[in-house]
């Protein structure tokens, strides 16, 4: 007899019942079962042992479940770098999509369009032809469009057959021969870089010797990748100073009565140059950012090591070729014409030349004892006009008054002695005259055989090089020895001198008294002409002042006096401007190089009325000199 289970289920309850029913054949009618008396029982509730017995306040309470769309596994805490705020900080909102499954179908709607394209295409392919394609087309009145294969997808450009590149070129057998032998020449020079260097000496006295291997050619590949990386990086660091350096200016200037201010900038400095005192700088005239930094001691009691750094101002953070000296430098040049090669004067009295192309630390050319080097220190180099034979040459003046003369003939220094100082005038040479000693000179701008050279006794005398037994004249400068002499950069008569006695001064070659004396309460270390007008120049003092001058605006005192030092103690003692933008570079005697931006006030050019434009150029300043100078001069011829 067939038995029918009906399972109920009540909340956190099983209940089983089982009903137990007769069932009648439908063919005879007859009761078909065994023990009908046996079966007929009522509703029998049936419940496994271990279930939990709730009340009736139990069963009926609900529990919420409420679902979100966060995914529990995302993470909460993950931050990233502000370089606007120079800060870590946590992103707001992150990603609560996850994926557990994904296929890509190929399962078309039958009633879509590209379903009917489809099925119209391949009635075309089966025998409709063409009419059957038009029709189709007509009937869903849109224009059948080109598919395009998606599993071997290409660009038409790239489907373009380009002609392989061909090289037409002989070889023969010298060339062969040319090629072999320049890559054996790199190969033994990459061996000759590996030497071996004595080290400490062991117990049994032995040398130990270590392997010194140099940069592979891999990493020589790197070097110039990585420079420009690390351009990139210090432009993003000191960001707000270049956009200072670019835009800024002091819009306080509009405020102010002919005065100006510096806006300090970029703050050079090289680890393996400390304790060492900035003695010269000079800009590169083809790479306007590029500038030279000569590094050794005024001090005679720490005299010994020196550097040649050069500085770019796009990486203020190290420099781009450094060259250790085993003496100090006390000055410098760069080539106007050849920016790569350096002329570099020493406290040994050498003088060298460098050549930035070349990779190598030594200087490519250098005096000896044996070609006529310096018996004292050598105070100013200074580069000429390659001679009639098309040989580089340049000037040197020391402190055992010699002015020489240096020519780089193939792979050694010629000297020439132009004149040596002496106390009782100019003489070629005479060992029982007393010697002054030079300790600045500067060569005139327009007539190349005359220059100017400053002695340490104050005096100024001016020179030619035509002439080596006497002085064309000779001026009563300072009281102490002449630190900086210079040419005006426009007026071919006007020059400028400073002196450890805090007086600058302004001379017109003609006359022998100066023109312009100023008073600066401290000892001047520097002076320097401006390249963009005739009457501004700069100095640095000892107190670690900078002072600008205009004698257009003010002749009597600086339109700008402002200390760029942060220690009371230290000294500046050499200031250069740059020949296009309106900075200056100031060295202190602690190996630091500051650059500073000029106010507009301390560049500042005539207003131009509408319709009307001011004349420019060099012989617009040299009338304002002129100007200047014409002013002085009357006085004297109304007396006469």
């Amino acid at each position: 007899m067939p038995v029918t289970h009906k399972t109920l289920v009540k909340s956190k309850q099983i209940n089983v019942i089982v009903h137990f029913c007769d069932r009648k054949d439908e063919d005879d009618g007859t009761e078909i079962g065994e023990g009908g008396d046996e079966w007929m029982h009522g509703k029998t509730l049936i419940k496994p042992p271990d279930q939990l017995d709730l009340t009736e306040a139990e069963l009926k309470e609900e529990f919420t479940r409420i679902l979100t769309a966060n995914n529990p596994h995302a993470p909460q805490n993950i931050v990233r770098y502000s370089f606007k705020e120079r800060s870590y900080k946590p992103i707001s909102s992150v990603d609560q999509l996850a994926v557990h499954f994904f296929l890509e179908g190929n399962l078309l709607h039958r009633d879509s369009d590209e379903a009917r394209r489809q099925k119209a295409k391949q009635d075309v392919e089966e025998g409709g032809g063409e009419d059957g394609a038009h029709s189709v087309d007509s009937k869903t009145g849109k224009k059948e469009q080109k598919l395009t294969n998606q599993f071997n997808f290409s660009e038409r450009a790239s489907q373009t057959l380009n002609n392989p590149l061909r090289v037409e070129a002989k070889a023969d057998y010298w060339e062969i021969y040319d090629v072999y032998l320049e890559e054996m020449q790199k190969q033994e020079k990459n061996k000759e870089k590996a030497k071996a260097v004595p080290k400490k000496e062991d117990d049994k006295g032995k040398k130990k010797l270590t392997l010194v291997e140099t940069q592979s050619d891999d990493l020589t590949k790197v070097a110039k990748v990585a420079k420009i990386i690390e351009r990139m990086v210090n432009q993003n660091t000191f960001d707000d100073i270049a956009q200072d350096f670019r835009y800024f200016e002091d819009a306080s200037d509009e405020f102010r009565e002919q005065e100006g201010t510096l806006l300090p900038l970029w703050k050079f400095q090289y680890d393996q140059a400390k304790r060492l005192s900035v003695t010269a700088l000079c800009w590169n005239q083809s790479y306007k950012d590029l500038f030279a930094v000569g590094l050794g001691s005024y001090d005679f009691t720490k005299q010994g090591r020196g550097m040649l750094v050069f500085y770019s101002l796009k990486n203020s953070t190290y420099p781009e070729y450094n060259y250790p000296t085993t003496s100090g430098i006390l000055c410098l040049d760069i080539h106007p014409d050849r920016p790569y090669l350096v002329a570099v004067g020493f406290y040994d009295g050498c003088v060298a030349v460098y050549n930035l192309k070349e990779e190598r630390p030594e200087p490519v050319y250098k005096s000896s004892s044996k070609s006529g080097k310096h018996t004292d220190p050598v105070w100013q180099v200074r580069w000429q006009k390659d001679d009639m034979d098309n040989h580089q040459n340049f000037f040197s003046v020391s402190s055992d008054g010699r002015v020489v003369s240096w020519t780089l003939v193939k792979s050694e220094l010629v000297f020439t002695d132009i004149i040596k100082l002496s106390l009782v005038g100019a003489v070629f040479y005479d060992a029982c005259c007393p010697t002054a000693c030079g300790t600045s000179f500067d060569f005139h701008k327009q007539i190349n055989y005359l220059f100017l050279v400053g002695t340490e006794e104050g005096k100024i005398h001016k020179c030619s090089k035509a002439y080596s037994s006497q002085f064309l004249e000779t001026y009563d400068a300072h009281n102490m020895a002449v630190d900086a002499v210079k040419w005006n950069q426009f007026h071919p008569k006007v020059f400028i001198s400073c002196s450890s006695d805090w007086t600058v001064k302004i001379w017109d070659h003609t006359i022998r008294t100066p023109v312009f004396i100023f008073d600066l309460n401290a000892a001047v270390g520097d002076v320097a002409w401006s390249p963009y007008s005739s009457t501004v120049f700069a100095a640095v003092t000892a107190d670690g002042k900078v002072h600008v001058f205009d004698l257009g605006i003010n002749k009597y005192e600086a339109i700008c006096q402002q200390p760029v030092v942060a220690k009371k103690k230290t000294k500046l003692t050499h200031i250069e401007f740059n020949p296009v933008y309106p900075i200056i570079i100031v060295g202190d005697d602690r190996g630091y190089v500051t650059s500073l931006k000029l106010s507009p006030n301390l560049r500042s050019k005539p207003k131009e009325k509408k319709g009307q434009e001011l004349p420019r150029g060099p012989e617009v300043e040299i009338a304002k000199m002129e100007k200047l100078l014409s002013l002085l001069r009357e006085p004297e011829n109304s007396k006469a």
